[in-house]
């Protein structure tokens, strides 16, 4: 292990995530497959059509929308450093030291409050601590935006296919053998 440590049980981490994922599928992948089957069967295929309809044109913006935020996320996440890199290599070419700036703002007085010296130390600190700010925000952001791009949308894109195909595959029969047939 790293520095006498045991060896983390990657194995057994991996079987509990899946293992948990998997069951918490079954009930939204019987959602996706039930819902047209039931609604064939029991109201018929106009009734189908009607479920389609709105799983389309509801999943794919949902999908959409839930693609882009993540993806907006991620990139305010990259601005923000790059805002910070930017930031940090000003300091550095007008070699400023901002730990000796804190300090010396911290011992001065009221009375030289409005100094120049003492805006110009609030500024350079002041900026600091708001891109710090805001990349930990962002960060928060990122960690939200990565599922949502990454996973979130292209799933739904998954499951919209996957109620038409099912849909596709019973139709015929559903045609023939709904229930409600009768009150047409």
């Amino acid at each position: 292990g790293i520095g006498g440590a045991l060896t983390p049980d990657y194995a057994g981490c991996i079987k509990i995530s899946t293992d948990a994922s998997l069951k918490k599928m079954v009930a939204p992948g019987a959602i996706v497959i039930g819902a047209p089957l039931l609604s064939g069967f029991v109201f018929g295929p106009k009734a189908v059509a009607g479920l389609l309809a709105g799983s389309i044109i509801s999943g794919v913006q949902m999908a959409i929308s839930a693609s882009n935020t993540g993806g907006a996320w991620d990139n305010a996440k990259k601005h923000v450093e790059k805002q910070r890199s930017q930031f940090r290599a000003e300091v550095q070419e007008q070699n400023i030291d901002l730990d000796s700036m804190k300090e010396r703002l911290a011992e001065l007085d009221e009375e030289t409050a409005e100094s120049a010296e003492t805006k110009d130390l609030r500024k350079w600190t002041s900026r600091q601590q708001q891109l710090r700010e805001m990349h930990v925000a962002a960060v928060v952001g990122d960690t939200v935006g990565d599922p949502l791009k990454d996973t979130s949308g292209p799933a739904i894109n998954i499951l919209i296919k996957l109620s038409a195909i099912t849909s596709l595959v019973f139709g015929k029969y559903m045609q023939e053998h709904y229930l409600l047939k009768g009150s047409e």
